[in-house]
């Protein structure tokens, strides 16, 4: 779903696997896990969130999302701000070498 200020994705993980460490300079982004667990930085702390709990990511903090378990991880991301593009993505370490 999407509007003027907010978009909702849902955002698989396969075991074993993580997205870029990254922050965002207009958007903040809450994660819902309904699948799995999953291991979060946040602002250089770094956390457990499982089934049917969530986590919030402010504006302008790095954070990463990987999948320590042995199932799929699924978490629903509602991003909310002023600019939603994917062009606001800072990456500062990703395993698959992408930069921006």
């Amino acid at each position: 779903d999407k509007g003027d200020r907010f978009q909702v994705k849902r955002i698989s993980v396969n075991p074993g696997a993580s997205l870029s460490l990254q922050m965002h300079y207009h958007r903040a982004e809450h994660w819902v896990v309904v699948r799995g667990t999953a291991e979060v930085t946040r602002d250089g702390e770094t956390f457990f969130v499982s089934e049917n709990e969530s986590t919030y990511i402010p504006v302008g903090v790095k954070h990463r999302l990987a999948n320590p378990g042995k199932v799929p991880l699924e978490i629903i991301e509602v991003q909310s701000g002023s600019y939603l593009g994917e062009d606001d993505i800072v990456r500062f370490d990703d395993r698959y070498g992408r930069h921006a």
